[in-house]
């Protein structure tokens, strides 16, 4: 066997230190006895001197205070069995506070000698330097990873720190169900479970992965990677041709015989008992192998990332989860309408959001329209958007108008906070105020006529015929359950055949540009100048035009192209106030609807719902007395204005009443009905379903 003796910084007596050549490792003339042969490495500072033939001819004191000799007994004694005596009597391996090597070799006035260098001992500045590199590689993990909340992305970011400074390639594979923000499988692992490789580093060594990014299978069984997603250790693993796990992984033992590895740490990523990956380390070429010191730090490395995947994954849950509330909350695709065409874009911004928008159908052919924004993100920014846009429909379908519903709406939302102020300060909502804009809009197709209101939300933008683009002077309103309590303003416009209206969130408008005015609006003007094409290529074409990179917020728009009601579908007739009213009412009623084409059951069904309201409007009402019939697609409207500001009152007569059944009767028979204020007093309106689909 070969006795290796490193020694600490000897003292000379009288002796200078010789010139060698460090590293050089030699033979001492007859140094072979009982199987010990004694090397020397050239070192730092001479231990002892030898001649040719192998005599001492100087001794330090460091060699008298190792081998108990004195320079006079040393000197003239044979080196070999003076090392050899050494290391019987210290049992074959010379020891003084750990492991020592006798150094090195050279010439003295141009005889051949040997001279014994000593070395520092390795675990004073070695280990130092091997801790020191340590700490640097964790606190460089500490430092670069985490700072995404995408998973496949703080993988990269671990693979990126490790490669040269710790490995010459890194590799994560993550459990697939953990990429797309699912529960992680408790460990041991599952062997059937799937995982997805992640990340891989350095790139010039793509072409040696035995699977590419984005691979989804499981583990290879049996091998280290299995075992230490079983056991949740790392493990140190030597690798080469001949290793029986890697036989049965012919496509992974050539991966890493193309990149030389020769050496592999596996490490668990585990968070709680979960696991959510596996992060594999290798060395190959000249690196020197893995030890068990840095196993325990690549497991120290896996565990911190691990918590950053765990937060990533969090986060990609409830990400998802408010992105599929928010698509149940939106409506699947928007409601047909007579007199109006209508396209949308929804672009979900980078932070998630609750932007919303909607069309509905109202009374007398007119449609809603309404976008509107909930700041925040996630469930909670999701779900207060759905319970505002619920709002807005019941509010609608009393016929209040834009800036009354704006109002209520506002005092709903005052509501929400407060709410939210009440909760327990640890809550996470409770932090967090609400703040909402919305803008609704009401196009009358009769009329063609747009009235809006807006709560703190950008104004619409209208085309006319002739490529005009308008901005309407919309008053806007402070933002939805503002404490300042400022009345909303309704502003009424005019537009004409086929012109194109604009509803957009905040998120739709381009950033700024450097030396560029800051009209925001002016952008949409421009990119809705060609208003004569499809609604859904220009709202494609708005967003190209707008925006280079994806918006930050929610980006909705709401484009919406306005027609005329087709005049042979509405019919009108002004009535006198006497008890011949409502007969005068049944009958033209009867002719209208005989012209197009109604049913006699559905005409019955008119028929007595017209008689009903004009009795109602003869008895309570006053002024004029107007009734209008219009045709939809599904519907017939019958509505009866007077000039009376007092709203009918739905009543439930008893046996022996002789009245009162009117309303309840209308009620029973139409499919809505309701009341809505006119500049000059009322209407009562009814919906009646037609059996049959009739084409205006």
């Amino acid at each position: 066997m070969t006795l290796k003796v490193s020694l600490a910084f000897a003292a000379w007596r009288g002796v200078s230190p010789l010139r060698g050549r460090p590293g050089a490792r030699v033979r001492l003339p007859s140094s072979r006895r009982n199987g010990v042969e004694v090397v020397v490495v050239v070192g730092d500072a001479p231990l002892m001197v030898v001649d040719d033939a192998g005599t001492v001819v100087q001794w330090s004191i460091e060699a008298e205070r190792l081998l108990d000799l004195r320079p006079e007994e040393a000197i003239g004694q044979s080196a070999a069995r003076l090392m050899i005596r050494a290391a019987d009597n210290a049992g074959s391996t010379l020891r003084m506070a750990g492991d020592f090597t006798v150094r090195s070799l050279s010439r003295v006035d141009g005889s051949m000698v040997w001279a014994v260098y000593q070395a520092p001992k390795p675990s004073d500045a070695d280990e130092r330097a091997k801790a020191t590199a340590r700490f640097r590689v964790l606190d460089a993990v500490r430092e670069h990873v985490g700072s995404s909340l995408d998973v496949v992305a703080t993988c990269r970011e671990l693979v990126e720190t490790l490669v040269p400074d710790f490995a010459d390639v890194a590799v994560v594979d993550v459990v697939d169900a953990v990429v797309r923000g699912e529960e992680p499988p408790l460990g041991p692992l599952r062997r059937d479970v799937p995982l997805r490789r992640a990340a891989f580093w350095p790139k010039e060594y793509e072409q040696w992965q035995s699977h590419p990014l984005g691979d989804i299978r499981p583990l290879p069984f049996p091998s280290p990677y299995g075992q230490a997603l079983a056991d949740l250790k790392a493990r140190v693993v030597s690798l080469g041709p001949d290793v029986p796990w890697l036989r049965a992984d012919p496509v992974r033992a050539k991966s890493i015989g193309e990149a030389g590895a020769h050496t592999l740490i596996a490490a668990p990523l585990t968070v709680r008992g979960t696991v959510l990956g596996l992060l594999s380390l290798y060395r190959g070429g000249k690196t020197s192998a893995f030890d068990a010191e840095e196993a325990k730090l690549a497991l120290e490395l896996a565990s911190h990332t691990a918590w950053c995947v765990e937060n990533a994954r969090c986060y990609v849950r409830e990400h998802t989860i408010a992105a599929a509330l928010q698509r149940r909350l939106l409506p699947p695709h928007l409601s047909e309408q007579t007199a109006m065409e209508t396209a949308h874009l929804y672009t979900p911004g980078n932070q998630g959001g609750g932007a919303w928008f909607d069309t509905f159908s109202l009374s007398g052919a007119r449609t809603a329209l309404v976008v509107g924004e909930v700041a925040g993100r996630g469930i909670y920014a999701a779900t207060t958007m759905g319970q505002l846009r619920t709002v807005v429909h019941t509010l609608a379908a009393l016929d209040l108008e834009p800036d009354e519903l704006l109002a209520r709406l506002s005092d709903t939302a005052a509501r929400l906070a407060d709410e939210r102020a009440a909760l327990p300060p640890g809550d996470p909502l409770h932090q967090q105020a609400l703040e909402a804009s919305c803008v609704f809009a009401v196009y009358d197709p009769l009329a063609l006529t747009y009235t809006f209101a807006c709560a703190d939300h950008p104004t619409p933008v209208i085309v006319q015929s002739g490529k005009v683009v308008d901005v309407p002077d919309v008053p806007t309103g402070p933002p939805l359950g503002s404490p300042e309590g400022s009345p909303f303003a309704a502003t009424t416009v005019d537009v004409t055949e086929g012109s194109v209206m604009a509803l957009f969130t905040k998120a739709l408008l381009p950033a700024t540009r450097p030396g560029a005015p800051g009209d925001d609006e002016a952008e949409i003007r421009d990119a809705l100048g060609e208003s004569d094409r499809p609604l859904q290529d220009l709202c494609d074409q708005v967003l190209y035009r707008l925006h280079e990179v994806p918006p930050a917020g929610d980006a909705v728009l709401l484009l919406a192209r306005s027609h005329a009601f087709p005049v042979d579908r509405v019919a009108e007739w002004n009535l006198e106030r006497d008890p011949s009213a409502a007969h005068a009412a049944r009958d033209a009623t009867e002719r209208q609807l005989g012209r197009w084409g109604v049913d006699e059951e559905a005409t019955f069904a008119a028929n007595l719902i017209v008689s009903e309201l004009v009795t109602n409007a003869l008895r309570y009402g006053t002024g004029l007395l107007r009734l209008r019939l219009i045709m939809g697609r599904t519907t017939l409207t019958c509505e009866v204005h007077d000039g009376s500001a007092a709203a009918p009152r739905l009543r439930h007569a008893k046996t022996l009443d002789e009245g009162g059944r009117g309303l309840f009767l209308v009620s029973q028979i139409a499919e809505n009905w309701g009341t809505r204020y006119v500049r000059n007093g009322k209407l009562v309106w009814t919906e009646l379903a037609l059996p049959s689909r009739q084409d205006p």
